[in-house]
């Protein structure tokens, strides 16, 4: 197979950057990852979408990119089910000759590991605490740079990544993406258990330079929870470089997010058409950042943006321990905490992605349009990428909120208006009953969905955490009632056949009366659908409620 030039500006992308994986337990997960597998917690702070969440770092000596596992604990999270779509297993490398070492030691520990061989190489699998499978192949090679205070022997110490393996429906598609686009080479296909699996490599000579693909087609789609991994991050060197990646991606149609700012190197997601998620991160600046590497992992470190509420912050995460320092973080004692009970919005029928509504602090409510359905507009969740959030999308009965225009006289469209406008109080009730209030809410539509969020942000007086409606507008403008600082997104088309322009700028108007933080904004050639921008202004909508929890 012929590899195609990477996008102008890149070098072909060098292999594993980080993985990311959902857990539930932190101090179990830290005892694990730093006392079984021997990993330096090299970084202790929070994910910046959800400070109330830890976000922990596990590496060499450095965290150098290729040795890079991470984890947000959700306490009590339920666990998630393996599927196609997804990654499903990470891969270290550990010496050659090491196996019967490593067995011996996770047995000894509780674990039960199982032998197996992939293209010529002995491997072992062993789930960690929370069902994640972690596998460990027996090589040589591997350079990263030794902890000291590791519990494991030099000579068996684990040698930063080897691979990460994905189940999906097509291997194509994703072949598509990392030869065609990013610039890996094909390794190799071997039968699997599973499927076919198949091997590509990364351009670079040093740690994490596989990924294994196991094609599964008509397999069910996997269940996120603790022990699912969320994202995989490839490796590029710079900004510039990945800025380069943004543009290309975006034009080749992979629709990223805007880089984000993740301290300790910037990023992009993106999903390939099985729904895998990937990240883009950059080398820099890396987690000697700020604290120096004798201390890495021992502080509770905060991005800027949160030092002011560190207090907060430090009352709310759970009490950890670091074994490498004997140090403490965090006070909030687990053992004591009431159990949440995750029970569906009673009576409603409605569709949930992202975090567990038992675990959730801030919530998205999203209603789909005219002939729509719940699991329609639910897709959004994997655009939006925000982890912090529990995402709930009832389902209008025969499709349809209400059956004549969101211009036709009022009376024409009852009583399914009240009904509609009825079924998003239930939701937010039930919210509440969770723990979950309205100001840590945001509520949005698309189309008609639209239309229906932007009315009962109007009408119901609650203090919702934002409201975005995605080609809509106001049913009624006759409503008063403050709306002071409520943030408001709306976005249109100018010629759009169902949302007359004008009616889309009176709505931002009498809203912006009322006190609302309103950004309308118009989209020539944009038709009767979603853009990127959009995407992007809802995400910052969603990041602002959760940074304010």
């Amino acid at each position: 197979m012929t590899t195609l030039s990477p996008f102008p500006g890149t070098s072909p992308v060098q292999g594993l950057h980080h993985v990311t994986v959902m857990a539930s337990d932190p101090q179990r997960n830290i005892d694990f990852y730093s006392q079984t597998l021997g990993q330096r917690l090299v970084k202790v702070t929070v994910n910046f979408d959800d400070p109330g969440t830890y976000h922990l770092y596990y590496g060499d000596l450095t965290g150098q990119p290729g040795t890079i596992m991470t984890h947000f604990p959700w306490p009590g999270a339920k666990k998630g089910v393996r599927g196609n779509g997804e990654v499903v297993a990470t891969a270290y490398s550990a010496p050659r000759g090491s196996d019967q070492y490593w067995e011996a030691r996770l047995r000894e520990q509780g674990f039960k590991p199982t032998r197996s061989e992939r293209f010529g190489q002995p491997v072992l699998t062993v789930e960690d605490p929370d069902g994640t499978w972690v596998e460990l192949v027996f090589e040589d090679g591997g350079a990263v740079q030794p902890w000291p205070a590791s519990p494991v022997p030099a000579e068996h110490e684990l040698r930063g990544f080897h691979s990460v393996t994905a189940w999906v429906r097509d291997t194509g598609a994703v072949r598509e993406l990392l030869v065609g686009h990013l610039g890996f080479t094909e390794a190799g296909s071997e039968p699997d258990p599973e499927g076919t699996r198949t091997r590509f490599r990364g351009s670079g000579d040093g740690v994490g330079l596989y990924v294994d693909v196991v094609e599964r087609p008509g397999q069910p789609r996997g269940t996120f929870g603790a022990g699912s991994i969320h994202h995989v991050a490839l490796r590029t060197r710079d900004d510039a470089e990945q800025e380069a990646y943004l543009t290309g991606l975006t034009e080749v149609g992979y629709r990223p997010t805007p880089v984000q700012d993740r301290q300790y190197f910037h990023s992009i997601y993106f999903r390939e058409p099985n729904s895998v998620l990937f990240e883009i991160a950059t080398d820099a600046p890396g987690f000697p950042d700020d604290e120096a590497v004798e201390e890495l992992g021992k502080h509770l470190k905060l991005p800027a943006w949160y030092e002011d509420r560190r207090a907060t912050i430090e009352a709310h995460v759970p009490k950890i321990v670091n074994r490498e320092y004997g140090s403490t973080l965090g006070s909030r004692d687990l053992s004591a905490a009431a159990p949440v009970s995750p029970d569906a919005v009673t009576g409603i029928e409605v569709h949930t992605a992202g975090r567990p509504l038992g675990e959730a602090r801030v919530a998205a409510v999203l209603l789909h349009g005219r002939g729509g359905t719940a699991p329609d507009i639910l897709s959004l969740a994997d655009d939006l990428n925000l982890s912090a959030f529990a995402y709930l999308a009832p389902q209008a009965p025969g499709n349809t909120w209400y059956p004549l225009s969101f211009l036709a006289p009022v009376e024409q469209n009852q009583p399914h208006l009240d009904r509609a406008l009825a079924t998003v109080d239930g939701v937010l009730t039930e919210l509440e009953r969770q723990g979950i209030p309205p100001q840590n809410v945001v509520l949005g539509g698309f189309s008609q969905g639209a239309c229906l969020a932007l009315e009962y942000a109007s009408r119901s007086g609650r203090p919702l955490g934002g409201v975005v409606a995605l080609s809509g507008g106001l049913i009624t403008l006759d409503r008063a009632g403050d709306l002071s600082g409520v943030p408001v997104f709306m976005g249109v088309a100018p010629d759009d056949a169902h949302i007359p322009l004008s009616r889309f700028q009176q709505s931002a108007a009498h809203l912006r009366s009322r006190g609302a933080a309103v950004d309308a904004r118009v989209y020539p050639g944009l038709g009767h659908s979603i853009n990127t921008d959009e995407l992007d202004a809802v995400r910052t909508v969603m990041q602002r409620v959760a940074g304010q929890v």
